[in-house]
């Protein structure tokens, strides 16, 4: 795995080779207004008790697959 340093010289070496004015100016605009890993992100109490819902399910092995999921989403399209 790459550490800090290099992944942070791998993206300027990167940045430095793009010439693209508009380009440069959205990736800026991404940098600048991407949240800190630090900064703590406030739940409403619906989105609360949606998560304590989902780890009930998760604790009653009422899950399902990302392949039946993708499965029974075609069909749901598909009836349209």
């Amino acid at each position: 795995m790459a550490t800090v340093d290099k992944i942070r010289t791998g993206l300027i070496d990167k940045i430095l080779s793009i010439n693209d004015k508009d380009f440069l100016e959205a990736l800026d605009k991404l940098i600048s207004s991407s949240k800190s890993e630090s900064e703590i992100v406030e739940l409403s109490n619906e989105q609360k008790i949606m998560l304590e819902m989902s780890e009930d399910d998760i604790k009653r092995g009422k899950l399902i697959s990302q392949d039946a999921m993708d499965k029974r989403n075609l069909e749901w399209l598909n009836a349209l």
